[in-house]
């Protein structure tokens, strides 16, 4: 008993003397504070990390607690990232982890439409398998109206065979006909008349697919959708009774190239007041220049720079690549019955 009192006590001294060095050099542990909360990514971050394809990044914000339904800034939650960019191991990863496969975004879509609008078809049977709602109710945009609109046969071709409704209507009534009517994708349509589609089909503003092809001067689509006496009626009549057919531009490939940049530099906490400069810049001359000459120059980049020094601190900055210069014909010249480049003095 009395060896065990000092060997306690000698111990206890010597316990007592090791943590007093350890607080005095900080390395003791601190007890009683509160673990610092997780800080979720911004959606610009996480957007930026999850379209680059980086899974260990996306494993890491999961495990330290964030949402798999967490929201993007654009395309939607991580799920829905992995089908627009046609990533399987990144839906599984945020499937295996609760993800709701039938999650809507900002805009009304889920994963299954955004694969689909992406042509996806790997993605898009992979989202149906593991239990993608194929169809939605009431008034909604369907992956087959997805399909059909961006122009994949393949996509459309299964989601059709899988038992898509094929007189699905959109928000506003727009129906999957009226899709191939609007991009003039007759081939699209005939599978479509095939399925059963009903041409009859009016949106919120009374106009058919008929209507539309016919005011989009898809006349391929207006004979394959109706009977000879309906299209040879509607060929007769005036232009001016379809209306005149506009269609929304897209965006410039200079100002695509500059918001992806911007994106890119906010993701990284960059200052953002230049770019935002460019961009203005950009969509001004843009503004001002007639339709059918609006090819502004290309190939904006980011540069970013750093010392082997101190890596850690980095510069950016905005690189624009000239366009190519137009290749001048080399001038020949024949020697000894060969003919050989002129050399450029």
């Amino acid at each position: 008993m009395v060896a065990g009192r000092r060997f306690g006590h000698r111990f206890g001294h010597k316990f007592t003397g090791v943590l007093v060095c350890a607080l005095a050099f900080g390395l003791a542990p601190a007890w009683g504070q509160a673990a610092k909360p997780f800080q979720p990514p911004s959606p610009v971050t996480y957007g930026v990390a999850l379209e680059l394809g980086n899974l260990s990044q996306a494993r890491e914000w999961l495990d330290a607690g964030l949402s798999p339904d967490y929201l993007a800034d654009r395309v939607g939650t991580g799920l829905m990232i992995g089908a627009w960019e046609g990533n399987l191991p990144l839906m599984e990863l945020f499937l295996a982890r609760g993800a709701d496969i039938n999650a809507v975004n900002d805009k009304g879509e889920q994963a299954l439409l955004l694969a689909a609008w992406k042509g996806h078809l790997p993605a898009v049977k992979w989202l149906v398998e593991h239990g993608a709602a194929l169809n939605r109710e009431g008034y909604q945009w369907s992956a087959l109206h997805y399909a059909v609109f961006a122009g994949h046969q393949e996509v459309a071709e299964w989601l059709l065979q899988q038992g898509a409704n094929v007189n699905a209507q959109a928000p506003n009534g727009s129906s999957v006909l009226m899709m191939a009517a609007y991009e003039g994708k007759d081939a699209l349509a005939i599978r479509l008349m095939e399925h059963g589609a009903d041409p009859a089909i009016r949106n919120e503003n009374g106009h058919t697919a008929l209507d539309w092809a016919m005011k989009y001067d898809h006349v391929k689509v207006a004979r394959v959708i109706t009977n000879p006496e309906e299209f040879i009626e509607a060929a007769n009549r005036p232009r001016a009774d379809w209306g005149q057919g506009r269609k929304s531009e897209k965006v410039p490939a200079e100002i695509q190239r500059l918001l992806e940049v911007r994106r890119a530099m906010e993701a990284k906490g960059y200052d953002l007041a230049r770019i935002d400069q460019r961009i203005s810049a950009a969509r001004a001359r843009y503004a001002r220049l007639p339709p059918g000459a609006r090819d502004l120059p290309p190939a904006i980049g980011l540069e970013i720079s750093a010392s082997r020094a101190a890596p850690q601190v980095q510069k950016a900055r905005l690189v624009s690549k000239p366009a190519p210069a137009a290749a001048k014909p080399a001038a020949r010249a024949k020697a000894g019955g060969k003919a050989v480049a002129a050399k450029k003095r």
